[in-house]
């Protein structure tokens, strides 16, 4: 049986902890982070959790090897 595709750009946009959990970065990060506070912007930094069994069900269809990274 042949391989399935990944779709790129939800490769690169999630990543799988070790425990298995998918986290995701957040949005607003790159435009007008001019006017945002400092406390504000380093909360971009962080990736937060995906929750949803549908959204993490989808996010597994469209990038199955996402895990193996």
């Amino acid at each position: 049986m042949g391989k399935i595709k990944t779709h790129k750009s939800t490769s690169k946009r999630f990543k799988v902890t070790g425990s298995g959990k998918l986290m995701r970065t957040r949005q607003g990060k790159s435009h007008f982070r001019r006017k945002k506070p400092a406390r504000v912007k380093a909360l971009f930094v962080e990736m937060t959790e995906v929750e949803g069994k549908g959204i993490q069900k989808r996010i597994r269809k469209l990038a199955p090897y996402l895990k193996n990274k």
